[in-house]
């Protein structure tokens, strides 16, 4: 379920925010559901618990979780646009990001074209 690519650039911490993110908005994950624990995720995942953390800290400041002490981490109530906002917040960055390294505005629609034929 919380698939990560060790050898992504991506940080680790990073993956696993957006995979929760991502498991919300496709309805897998549901307002109330209960997280693994950090140290369990971290094995899980063969990663340093301090990284999870990190993941569930900035998971809980953009309101997609909450934690109770001694209970553990569960999915917040959070609306459609909520999730939305946060995605089209991740896909401007990226477009910035194409747009700074050259790749032109007509690559970048093609391929969103291309991608939505999948």
């Amino acid at each position: 379920m919380f698939n990560i690519d060790l050898q992504s650039r991506i940080p680790i911490y990073e993956q696993l925010y957006k995979k929760v993110v991502e498991l919300i908005m496709r309805g897998e994950l549901k307002s109330g559901d209960k997280l693994p624990s950090v140290r369990e995720l971290a094995k899980s995942l063969g990663v340093n618990p301090n990284t999870v953390s990190k993941a569930f800290q900035l998971l809980e400041r953009d309101k997609f979780i909450y934690s109770l002490v001694g209970r553990g981490s569960f999915i917040s109530n959070v609306s459609t646009n909520d999730l939305r906002e946060s995605s089209f917040e991740d896909f401007d960055k990226a477009v910035n990001e194409a747009l700074n390294a050259g790749i032109s505005r007509q690559d970048l629609i093609d391929r969103i074209n291309a991608g939505s034929d999948n």
